[in-house]
């Protein structure tokens, strides 16, 4: 079973999310810990490198889940939570690898 990791601002992207929303969250990751290689792979899209990292949908494709898999570690670490609109969640995720 593979471990969470959150980057620090994990937790802010949680509390903007609707209740149901978050509870649907962590069952998703519960779920990815058992099995993280269900996460589709991202890449080098609209000039954001995602390279490495994988998303999952929530929620019916409302809310997104990016993340790393750390083999050697046996980690998931999870870089942004939220919602896909005008690419929000792919960009917040972008801004925190760089900083």
């Amino acid at each position: 079973m593979y471990a969470i990791n959150n980057h620090p601002l994990v937790e802010e992207d949680l509390k903007a999310l609707d209740h149901s929303f978050v509870l649907l969250v962590f069952k998703k990751l519960k779920q990815l810990q058992n099995a993280p290689q269900q996460g589709e792979l991202l890449g080098n899209k609209h000039n954001m490198d995602l390279s490495g990292y994988r998303k999952v949908y929530v929620a019916k494709k409302k809310v997104r889940i990016v993340y790393r898999i750390i083999n050697d570690e046996l980690v998931i670490y999870v870089v942004a939570i939220g919602k896909r609109e005008d690419m929000e969640v792919y960009q917040e995720a972008t801004q925190r690898l760089k900083s």
